[in-house]
Parts: structure tokens; sequence; C-alpha cells
């Protein structure tokens, strides 16, 4: 079969399925509404003098940092490669040993630990930052410990998946981008599947919810009922967050077995039961809306242009550069940092698009949760409104963010906006509809 009707048969069995789940509703004229009152809205949500000063001191580091880190994650690269460092560890790689996996193992460490010690700089300005403003109560010891972790974790997969990736160029060096990108969507979905059995736990302490706090349990069996979906006990759990940060949070992870909502301690300490069922309402949203699959689906859809596109930058660049780099060809080791530099620079143009797609995903699921636990909270426009403000409190998000910045960084609406909206929105008014729920 050529390769363009096998293209086709995938998006029509695997993507498309997954973009209609997630645009299964239009916008509704009573959400349209809520929305236009929400774009001007500057009361809704709001910060007291001291800390407003905090929060706006706080985004401008935190755009210094991200303009900073995406910058960086290219110009590194570009090091790398200028001084002759990804050929001098091709050259110690292929000293170690003639055997392949011993070579692409240990060109994979030097790499990671050459990327490690170039951003560790930033690394530590983060972690201080969220120290000084009081996000984080993590000590150094543990977090370089989760940072170990981390390099591990990519060194053992990123190692199986370069090994994978190389093993693939041999076979096919003009069609490598597509084959690739078979075994890497298998990769993706696994990798969702197993994060809360494997991944998760090396960093945090889970509890069933049920164990911790089972009158809790019994509310959010209401939001599930309402909601007509099956997440049963088992599949609600406490994080135990608090050993690490101050910030509260909640969400979805896993699917089918391993599927299942996890709650911060800290969400639980500093939110009403009312609150916390609007929370969980929003989360359970994306496995309603399907989200979960869309963005597999979305995400695996978007392998394949970067991959062909990594294909296509490296042959150009090494035709222009290779000799310069010591890297004669795509085979090279040394040639794994030149994909990963166009895939970085690709990764940053369209980071304003991903995040596009995750602000509609995540609106959706905030209309979903304040429709969710209408009749078994009071007043779900209040509650709506009081959970946003103390999520933004307690995170010092400035009410006034950046518009540039938030269309290219920001993967939520703004607190400014969600709170706008959750005090607006009623569908159960007279003359108004629900989007997702019968009236």
């Amino acid at each position: 079969m050529p390769l363009r009707r096998v293209l086709l048969l995938l998006l029509t069995l695997v993507v498309l399925p997954a973009i209609a789940a997630g645009c299964s509703a239009a916008t509704t004229a009573t959400e349209a509404k809520a929305s236009r009152f929400a774009e001007h809205d500057t009361t809704a949500y709001s910060l007291p003098p001291e800390k407003f000063a905090k929060a706006v001191a706080l985004n401008r580091k935190g755009m210094t940092f991200a303009l900073t880190s995406e910058v960086w994650t290219v110009v590194q690269l570009l090091l790398i490669l200028a001084i002759g460092a990804a050929a001098w560890m091709r050259d110690v790689a292929v000293r170690v040993s003639r055997n392949p996996w011993v070579q692409g193992f240990s060109f994979v460490f030097l790499l990671l630990l050459a990327i490690q010690g170039l951003n560790l700089p930033l690394r530590v300005f983060g972690h201080r930052v969220a120290l000084e403003y009081g996000l984080s109560v993590q000590g150094w010891g543990s977090w370089l410990g989760d940072r170990a972790k981390m390099f591990l974790l990519e060194w053992g997969v990123g190692g199986l998946l370069v090994m994978l990736m190389f093993w693939v160029i041999r076979k096919s060096p003009r069609r490598w981008w597509f084959w690739f990108w078979i075994p890497a969507v298998v990769c993706v979905v696994a990798g969702v599947f197993v994060t809360p059995y494997v991944i998760d736990p090396m960093f945090y302490r889970f509890e069933p919810l049920s164990r911790t706090d089972p009158a809790l349990v019994l509310r959010l069996e209401q939001v599930v009922a309402r909601g007509g979906i099956a997440i049963s006990p088992e599949r609600m759990f406490l994080m135990k967050a608090s050993a690490k940060s101050t910030q509260l949070n909640a969400y979805v992870t896993g699917f089918g077995a391993s599927k299942r909502i996890v709650v911060w301690d800290t969400t639980v300490a500093k939110s009403s039961s009312d609150e916390i069922a609007f929370i969980f309402a929003h989360e359970m949203g994306h496995y309603a809306l399907g989200h979960v699959v869309l963005g597999v689906g979305l995400s695996c859809l978007g392998m394949l242009p970067f991959f062909w596109l990594g294909y296509h930058g490296v042959r150009i660049l090494l035709a222009r550069y290779g000799s310069a780099w010591r890297i004669p060809s795509q085979q090279d080791w040394g040639a794994l940092v030149v994909l990963a530099l166009v895939l970085s620079a690709l990764s940053a143009i369209s980071d304003p698009i991903q995040n596009s797609v995750s602000r509609w995903i995540e609106h959706n699921a905030d209309v979903y949760g304040q429709e969710a636990v209408h009749g078994i909270v009071a007043d779900p426009q209040a509650v709506g409104l009081r959970s946003f403000q103390v999520l933004g409190e307690d995170s010092l998000d400035d009410p006034t963010p950046h518009p540039l910045f938030e269309w290219w960084f920001d993967s939520h609406p703004t607190t400014r906006f969600r709170a706008g909206f959750a005090e607006a929105y009623d569908p159960w008014d007279v003359g108004e509809h629900p989007k997702y729920f019968a009236k």
C-alpha cells in the first residue's frame, strides 16, 4: 500500500474520532455571553495590594524564566554542535565499546549529562523563586533527588527509543520518520497508561481518598452519578503534595484500567467540600468529554509532521554544517543532537498552537464542571468564583498577565477569565441553556 494511503487510513481511524470526541458540543449562546462578560471583567478575581505586588513580580520572573528556557534549549544544542562536543561524545562512545547498545546508551548518557549541566543554573533559579515566593517547601536535597530520578528515567527510556530510532534509520534511511513514528505512538499510549503506576509514585506518595476522607468520597460520588460515567472510589486518590508544594491542584491521568482522578492534599486542606466537588467535576469533565483520547490522538498525530520535518531538517543541516560539526550522516550518533535541535525549534514555534488547544479543552472542562455540580452545591456560580479566587491567591496568579505571554505559554485560561466566567455562567436561568446537561 502506498505511504500516502497509509497516512490517510491512520488519519481516518485514529485521529478523526479523537477530534470528534472533543468537539461534541458547539459553543452555546449562554456560554458565549458569559465569555464576553469574563473577557472584560476585572473584579471577579483580584488580590490585596501586597499580594498583587508579589504576583506581578512573580509573573515577570516567570516570563523571564519561560522565555530564557525556550531560547536556551535551542542555543545550548547549537553550542554542543558548534564546539564539537557532539562529535567528541560520539568518539568517546565508540571508544568505550564496539557494541552498538553500549555506544548508544553511552552517547545518550553524555548528552543528557551535558544538557542537565547547561540547564542547571536555570533550574536552580526556578526553584529558588518558588521557595522565595512560598510556592514550594521542597528542600534542596529532595529537589536534587528528583532531578536524579528524572535523569535516570530519561536515560533508560530515551536510550531505548534512540536505539530503536537508529535501527529504523539504518533499515530505511529515507522513510525512517514514518516507520519510527509507529512505535513512537505505541510508546506514547503505553506511557499514558503506566504513568499512574510507575512514574508518579517515584516522586509522590498516593493514598486512596476513601481511606483519608470517606465523607468527601461520598460527596464526589454524587458528582460522578450526575455525570453518568464510571469512576469508582477505587479510582480516586489523594496525592501528598504538601511535602513539596503549597499550591492547589487536581488532575486526571491514565486510561482504561489505570484511569484515575487525583486530588492534592493541599487542595483538600484549603478548600471547602463544595469547592472540591467543583474541582473534581472539572477533572471528571476531561474524561466525560473525551479530552484524554483527544489529547493522546493529537499528540500522536503531531509527532508525524514533526518527524518528517526533523528528517528534512537534519538532512539540510548536515549538508551545510556536517563537516564543521564532524557529523557525516544521519546514521552517526551525533546526528541525534541535530535532530533534537530541529525538534526543539519546531516545538517552540508550535507552542502557541498547542496551548490554544489546551486552553480550549480546559475551558470546556470548566463549563462541564460548573454544570455538573448544579443541584449538588447550593450556588455553582459562587462556588466556582470562590474556587478560582483561592487557586489564584494561593499560586500568586497575576490578575493582569501580558496578553502575548498568555497566548504563547499559558496552557489554561487566565484565572481572571475563569473566575469571571464562573460568576457569569448560569445556564439554568430563565431563557438560558446548558451545554452538556439537560435543563
